[in-house]
């Protein structure tokens, strides 16, 4: 029951903490869409932009992340075979991933403070793409648990599959910002 317990609070955690990561980098797009903008109203979004990622980083995102963590790490403890499946090692290696991204938005979030409204460097479709790196971890992730022992056994084809689900969304992406580019044109 305790396991069942701790597992349901891992996956409410997972699940905040996603949301807090996909609107993070949401944010950060925003900020930089402000560039062609007026400067007073450049300025009074982009102080709006950075208050907004500092609160969802410190309120929603971190403290919903290390609840999940700790929650992941209660559960291997209670369930040490876990540590013995392939699949496991997998989901591991795909939080490491999570791990590397989760650093490049704190840094970004930092980053923002430190700007005090000047320009991102980053350009706008480098941020519209990483703002898809959460949805490539959470797919791996999920299929990787949902499917256990299979995605070691169909490796192949959910590889081939996971390509064309990068592919597609890095072209709709593409598509969407070629598209927002052509209307902002066409509005002057």
């Amino acid at each position: 029951m305790l396991y069942t317990i701790i597992k349901a609070l891992h996956i409410i955690f997972m699940v905040s903490y996603f949301a807090g990561i996909f609107y993070l980098v949401r944010i950060f797009v925003y900020y930089k869409d402000t560039d062609e903008f007026a400067e007073d109203k450049k300025r009074i979004l982009r102080e709006q932009y950075t208050f907004m990622a500092r609160r969802l980083w410190n309120i929603i995102t971190v403290p919903a992340g290390i609840i999940m963590a700790v929650c992941g790490l209660v559960m291997i403890f209670l369930n040490t075979g876990l540590m013995k499946t392939p699949w496991f090692h997998l989901k591991l290696t795909f939080l490491v991933g999570l791990t590397i991204y989760h650093y490049w938005c704190w840094k970004k979030v930092l980053r923002l403070k430190e700007l005090n409204g000047n320009t991102l460097e980053t350009a706008n479709i480098k941020l519209r793409q990483a703002n898809e790196i959460a949805t490539f971890i959470l797919f791996l992730v999920v299929f990787t648990v949902i499917l256990k022992s299979q995605v070691i056994e169909y490796w192949w084809q959910l590889i081939a599959g996971f390509f064309v689900l990068v592919f597609l969304i890095m072209m709709t992406v593409k598509l969407v910002n070629k598209n927002k580019k052509v209307i902002n044109n066409s509005e002057w």
